[in-house]
């Protein structure tokens, strides 16, 4: 009989593998689970055979990737059978399908348990064995005191022993509370003199995730673990069995130094000695061979060995040896081994005075920057960017700048950043500084960051003598045929202040400087328009009295400017008009800028907020911060600190005396004199909107706008919704755990910007950074563990609307202590919606459970593009549009009482293009914005608000769009903001580096609003 069960298992088994296509294979396990299930329902004719026949074929079935949502019961019974074929079947099947909050679970505990207390050492294996693989709080509350004692009884075999430390392990992961701390160090330090090396790692694995959490507890198992060091690597009784490749117990080994750097420090001169001893052997008796397992296993206890030396603060002999050491490791061909040695030499920076013996392998760390692996390119660039000082600073920045014209692009933007802050920090002259920065735009102007020109510019105001030369290096970068527009930008800036310290160089006279400038301005971009703008009243400044000439081509830009569709540009183009026929009083009005302030480097603080925390460095820095010695300083917040950074990288805004934050071309648009009033040219009086919206009355009927009630989704912000409590987070329906900070308030400032913190508590930060092109997003979510104590059951599902795509990738489900993980998130727009995507978010600390649900910023104007539209092409859409559905109109009552700019600004924030002019009325506002999704690409809408300045809580509001449901959501949710929704204007979003991997492109010319336009009109 069992070989008849045994052969319909092989049958089942070969008839899958024999199926042609996934239809057959399909229709094969369906055909079994229908009879599995039948033969399940008349349970009583089942032989223990039959059922075990066919829970293995559930399991297999399950391996296959098949749901199976029955028959657990009979898997869980049969832990229960007398023998061990059916309680073997049951155990296995039961650690595969079940996890640990399965409600069967607690069926079992006592069969378990009874298994675990018994005389039969192969039960107690199986027992062990499913409680270790599923864990759970239930087990570990009602097993880990039996575990414990098989654990430390002197009669149990090392196998039971073994499997006994390793399910305790699992238990403690799961609740801490079941070791006593109290009565348990003195059993670990007692069971760290076990002789039998399995039972002995099992243990070592134990003690390090118990002095990971608590070091004074554990304090005595210290001179244990040095003395287990010690036999091993003196090869003191160890079997053969735990010999890999020569190497007595690697694995042993590696733990056993990783639990030595939890304590501060050896204190016992004795033991200090002893531990140096075999550390000294290890270093000395590790070299590379050609057997790759042999190299594995003798690097992994080398580089714990290095670890441990500099957790130590070991003697400079020894350090040196280590360098010398990871110095012949990264010259080999073996690409792992030089990864780890660059990797373990930068780490070597941080906690000890080694930096000149390390520059005697300046030479092969530089030639590791041309290797094929990009990774191990990214650690030399680390470790020469950790080894710079003023000594070597030429040569290594040199050495970059050659390297930048072939590094990948995925590196470019980081090395011209390391770059930068080298010349800044090492400079041996200040014209060395300007010449490195100049030479870094001209090479990778599109990976260098505004804040190295706003430094760049920083410097040069702050330096009088460098002025004339940091003037001439620009002068000669502008005879260069292709240009970046970042170097057009930094040259007209510096020009436009200093210029006039060139009177007598040859091709440097006012009208060649205004020429040569000149011939950038067709090509450039609108930013930098303005900044040229600012230059040229700045040249018509220090030529007093003018060139006749010069000031005629001047007033001619400054006169085609002043009708320039972008806002900025036309007031600066009409008052330095105004104010350049002003004379000699020009020179008082536009007089040099004054120094900035004194303050912390922009591109050192952008190199710090750039860094990426892992799980591994977090617990490099927890072990550091556990120290009382001066090893290992690498930084981190401080134990006090309320929260965990979220990683914000962005340009820091250029300071100026009078404006903190100013960008270059922002400051120099600043005068030191009164400027008179400037009359506008007379607008034009007939009301051309008004003609084609008709009357202006802002009591009148609000037309066929679409009513409340025949909403079909729900809004942004809805306090009288339904869904309002399933939007709120658990800790505001409970007492439990309590948010840090208002968390709607937090939601609606990521509705306006692309990077902050989503939630806090006192145990974790959530932040979050996007990045949106057209229809498509991509978040990263930053979990941060702000304490001491590891996060566990971690869970975080994103429910979605139906109107959007998402997928977040896998969260891990234990965050390590002060550590942060990332998880992106990608977004597709499908189609037009205010539905809100949430993410139910859980976790535990210690006994405290926390579950949130949060809403997640990708929202509608996520998803717009603001496009500024002139007169000649908004007319003739705003007619084509005539009315509903296309167009809507609604009187909107109880406003938030705003200024027309308050009200423009919040348009800014919500991606609508605001455009002066084109409704006469002051009080009138049009906005434009193109809408991306998937289903109708790119959609241009037309806005119109008209307001009545004797009462600013109503105003009618005209939508328009090529859309139906486009139109009536916009209007939706513009009316929330103008009603309901908070629109405190949040600092602006810092530029950052594309989130990798990036999105996909967006097709060419959307970038371009004329190109744009022309292919939606």
């Amino acid at each position: 009989m069992a070989l008849s069960g045994m052969r319909g298992l092989s049958v089942f088994i070969s008839d899958v593998r024999n199926c042609q296509n996934k239809e057959q294979e399909r229709l094969r396990v369906d055909k079994e689970l229908g009879n599995i299930r039948t033969r399940f329902k008349n349970e009583k004719g089942l032989t223990p055979y039959e059922k075990k026949k066919y829970v293995w074929k559930m399991l297999y079935i399950y391996m296959l990737g098949y749901d199976v949502d029955f028959g657990h019961m009979e898997a869980v019974s049969l832990i229960s059978a007398p023998k061990y074929p059916e309680k073997q079947v049951g155990y296995i099947v039961t650690s595969c399908l079940l996890n640990e909050n399965h409600d069967f679970l607690r069926m079992v505990i006592n069969t378990v348990r009874n298994d675990i207390i018994g005389r039969n050492e192969t039960f107690q294996c199986l027992a062990l064995t499913m409680v270790g693989n599923i864990g759970g709080r239930e087990f570990a509350e009602s097993l880990a005191p039996d575990v414990q004692r098989l654990l430390i009884s002197s009669s149990c075999r090392p196998l039971v022993r073994k499997k006994a430390g390793l399910c305790l392990l699992r238990l403690y992961r799961k609740n801490a509370d079941v070791v006593n701390i109290d009565g348990w160090s003195d059993r670990m330090a007692q069971l760290l003199d076990e002789r039998d090396l399995g039972v002995l790692t099992s243990v070592m694995s134990l003690l390090v995730a118990l002095v990971s959490s608590n070091t004074e507890a554990y304090w005595n198992c210290l001179p244990k673990c040095v003395k287990v060091l010690e036999r091993l690597a003196r090869n003191q009784d160890v079997p053969q069995e735990y010999t890999y490749y020569g190497i007595p117990s690697p694995w042993l080994q590696v733990k056993t130094m990783r639990a030595l750097q939890y304590f501060p420090t050896v204190e016992d001169p004795n033991t200090r000695r002893s531990l140096f001893e075999v550390l000294q052997r290890i270093l000395m008796g590790t070299d590379v061979v050609k057997n790759v397992n042999k190299n594995n296993a003798s690097h992994a206890v080398l580089f714990e060995a290095l670890a441990l030396v500099m957790h130590l603060d070991a003697e400079k002999e020894m350090m040196s040896q280590c360098v010398a050491l990871l110095g012949k490791f990264i010259s080999v061909r073996e690409p792992n081994i030089r990864y780890l040695g660059l990797e373990n030499m930068t780490r070597m920076l941080l906690v000890a005075d080694v930096q000149d013996i390390i520059k005697r392998h300046q030479a092969q760390i530089i030639t590791s920057l041309k290797d094929p692996d990009i990774s191990i390119r990214r650690r030399a660039l680390d470790l020469l960017y950790a080894m710079c000082d003023i000594t070597n600073a030429k040569d290594i920045v040199e050495e970059l700048l050659q390297y930048l014209s072939t590094a990948d692009f995925a590196m470019r933007e980081e090395l011209a950043l390391k770059a930068a802050i080298l010349a800044e920090k090492f400079a041996p002259d200040l014209s060395w500084y300007v010449d490195v920065n100049l030479q870094l735009i001209d090479k990778a102007g599109d990976f260098v960051s505004d804040d190295i020109w706003y430094r760049v510019v920083q410097f040069v105001t702050n330096n009088e003598d460098l002025q004339p030369y940091a003037a001439a290096k620009a002068r000669d970068y502008l005879d260069k045929p292709a240009l970046h527009e970042t170097m057009v930008k930094v040259s007209a800036y510096i020009l436009g202040e200093y210029s006039h310290l060139l009177a007598r160089r040859p091709g440097c006279s006012p009208k060649e400087i205004f020429a040569i400038l000149n011939d950038k301005l067709p090509t450039v971009s609108s930013a930098t328009v303005a900044i040229l703008l600012s230059t040229y009243a700045k040249i018509l400044m220090h030529k007093q009295p003018p060139d006749p000439e010069l000031q005629e081509q001047i007033w001619a830009i400054f006169r085609k400017y002043e009708s320039y569709i972008d806002v900025e540009i036309q007031q600066r183009a009409v008052e330095y008009f105004a104010l350049s026929r002003k004379g000699a009083a020009l020179v008082d009005i536009l007089a040099e800028m004054p120094k900035f302030p004194e303050r912390q480097s922009s591109l050192l603080k952008k190199a710090e907020d750039t860094e990426v925390d892992t799980a591994e460095q977090s617990a490099i820095k927890l072990r550091s911060q556990q120290q009382m010695s001066n090893a290992l300083v690498v930084t981190d917040q401080p134990p006090s600190s309320s929260s965990v950074p979220v990683s914000q990288p962005g340009p820091v805004k250029m300071p100026s005396q009078n404006m903190e934050g100013s960008s270059p071309d922002q400051a120099m648009t600043k005068v030191n004199g009164t400027v008179d009033k400037i009359d506008p040219e007379p607008a034009p009086s007939a009301d051309l909107l008004g003609d084609l919206l008709g009357p202006l009355a802002i009591e009148g009927p609000p037309g066929t706008a679409v009513s409340e009630e025949q909403n079909p989704v729900s809004g942004l912000e809805s306090p009288n919704s339904a869904d309002a409590l399933a939007l709120s987070t658990l800790s505001e329906q409970s007492d439990s755990v309590q948010p840090i900070g208002n968390v709607a308030d937090r939601f609606h400032a990521l509705c306006l910007k692309d990077s902050g913190v989503l939630y806090e508590d006192p145990y974790i930060q959530i932040g979050l950074k996007a990045e949106w092109r057209a229809h498509h997003g991509r978040l990263v979510l930053f979990l941060g563990n702000k304490n001491t104590s590891p996060l566990v059951s971690v869970r975080a599902v994103v429910l979605p609307p139906a109107h959007l795509k998402l997928e977040l990738s896998m969260v891990p489900e234990t965050i390590p202590p002060r550590a942060q993980v990332q998880c992106p998130l990608e977004v597709v727009n499908l189609r037009a919606s205010r539905d809100v995507a949430v993410l139910d978010f859980a976790y535990k600390f210690g006994t405290t459970a926390v579950d949130v649900k949060l809403r997640l910023p990708a929202v509608l104007n996520k998803f717009l593009q603001p496009i500024s539209v002139s007169a000649e092409d908004f007319f003739p859409q705003w007619k084509s549009l005539s009315g509903p559905p296309l167009k809507l109109q609604e009187v909107v009552r109880g406003v938030k009482p705003m200024s027309i700019p308050e009200m423009a600004n919040l348009f800014t924030n919500l991606q609508l293009a605001v455009t002066p002019g084109l409704d006469v009325n002051p009080n009138n506002l049009v906005a434009s914005t193109t809408f991306f999704s998937e289903s109708t690409r790119a959609m241009l809408c037309l806005v119109r608000v008209e307001t009545d300045p004797s009462d600013r809580t109503q105003l009618r509001l005209t939508i328009a769009s090529g859309e139906p449901a486009l139109t009536f959501e916009l209007k939706e949710f513009i009316k929330e903001y103008l009603v309901s929704v908070p629109t405190a204007s949040p600092a602006p979003a810092p530029a950052a580096a594309p989130l990798q991997p990036q999105p996909p492109p967006i097709a060419a010319g959307l970038n371009d609003p004329g190109a744009m336009l022309a292919g939606l009109l």
